[in-house]
């Protein structure tokens, strides 16, 4: 199996919230999408785009101090995870978190560098970077796939009206 790779150009916070609506649309139960940047990258804020399009009214915010945000819409479990304030990748076994990437739910991690080598591996990838400072305020997002589901669901967002290639 290969991995195939998007590379996506986000101008504004309006593209980075359109990029997680396009994601909302193509992603399957059981998925696990993991999320890396920098601090600011825009990590939440693509999470944000995508719970609102799955339906989410509520607030969403960085599960930074809490670890987990759980949001049910639609019939699925969104599991949304921020590993930062790991300080070793055994809190992930201590916290018990494993049991929820065992079931229909959809995992969004952010820092799953955090948790490895325990972490399931990801369906996705998705790194945010900030753009160079000659181009202005935006963001580059990269999105790998890995898996079959992971793969379908990059072509769903490849032939999307998410922003257009970097």
């Amino acid at each position: 199996m290969h991995a195939e790779h998007l590379t996506l150009a986000l101008p504004d916070e309006a593209a980075t919230l359109a990029l997680g609506a396009a994601l909302a649309a193509h992603l399957r139960p059981g998925m696990v999408v993991w999320l890396e940047g920098d601090l600011g990258a825009g990590k939440t804020t693509l999470v944000r785009g995508l719970l609102r399009a799955a339906g989410e009214s509520g607030p969403v915010k960085s599960p930074t101090y809490t670890m987990l945000e759980v949001h049910p819409l639609s019939g699925l479990h969104f599991y949304h995870f921020d590993f930062y304030r790991f300080n070793q990748a055994e809190e992930y076994l201590d916290a018990g978190l494993d049991e929820y990437f065992s079931g229909s739910g959809i995992c969004l991690v952010e820092w799953p560098d955090k948790a490895a080598p325990y972490l399931p591996a990801a369906d996705m990838r998705i790194e945010l970077q900030l753009a160079p400072a000659a181009s202005g305020e935006g963001r580059i997002a990269g999105i790998s796939a890995a898996t079959d589901r992971g793969r379908a669901c990059l072509a769903g967002v490849r032939s999307s009206s998410s922003p257009p290639p970097a």
